[in-house]
């Protein structure tokens, strides 16, 4: 099975737009695990938008499934993956203006820049995972960096899939088999919904993990986040 990481930077941003602690995020992910979710999934950025740094610190301790932190991997961010050791961090290119992650790496051009840092994490034993278009030749670049797996960037797939163009999967499998034969793992997320998920997991072979936060917690507003989470459980057997 799938796995299902849950993306909670959406309760933080509606937690900071009234400047107080409702809804409250380490409650949000205990319950979130406990009606089914595999992982808990946070991206905080420089400004502090929505995921503050003291977030990670304070979801550390009670998030019992797997902990995903991802970021740019500027000192700040690094320094703190290094301390709070969660299960896997995925690096993300995002730039500091950026409303949300619009692409992947450039594996080929920063080879070395990715290879040190990622280097460091796996020597604290972090499993890493490296955001990517859906690119033969990056997914090759993702493997001399050593990264554990990639993500895939899926706001392609999921906008062709909504205008009815099923073939849009292809390039997806295509880098997931590659990635798969030359042993990395392979994750995805963005715009990831319950529309699509179910045909984009059947088409993914040997896909891992998904996280979603958007369209999950917007699903959850008419739903219910209980309902909602079981709801990708069962698409993703």
């Amino acid at each position: 099975m799938t796995k299902l990481s849950v993306n909670i930077n959406k309760i933080a941003t509606l937690r900071n737009s009234r400047g107080g602690d409702t809804p409250n995020l380490v409650k949000f992910a205990k319950d979130v695990q406990q009606f089914g979710a595999q992982g808990i999934t946070i991206h905080p950025r420089p400004d502090e938008r929505h995921i503050r740094y003291q977030d990670a610190y304070d979801l550390k301790p009670i998030v019992y499934t797997e902990f995903n932190i991802e970021g740019n991997p500027i000192p700040k961010f690094v320094d703190m993956v290094l301390k709070i050791k969660p299960t896997q961090v995925t690096l993300v290119p995002d730039a500091i203006d950026a409303i949300t992650s619009n692409a992947g790496w450039d594996t080929i051009k920063h080879k070395e820049f990715l290879t040190e840092i990622i280097k460091e994490f796996k020597q604290n034993n972090i499993r890493t995972s490296v955001f990517l278009n859906s690119d033969l030749k990056q997914v090759e670049g993702a493997k001399a960096t050593g990264t554990d797996r990639i993500e895939l960037y899926t706001e392609d797939f999921a906008h062709q899939y909504s205008l009815g163009n099923e073939e849009a999967i292809i390039p997806y499998t295509k880098c997931a088999e590659l990635a798969n034969s030359i042993g990395i793992g392979v994750n995805a997320g963005h715009d990831l919904s319950l529309d699509n998920i179910k045909f984009f997991k059947d088409n993914i072979p040997e896909l891992l993990e998904v996280s979603i936060g958007h369209a999950l917690i917007c699903e959850s507003l008419y739903l219910g986040i209980e309902n909602v989470v079981n709801m990708y459980l069962h698409k993703l057997k």
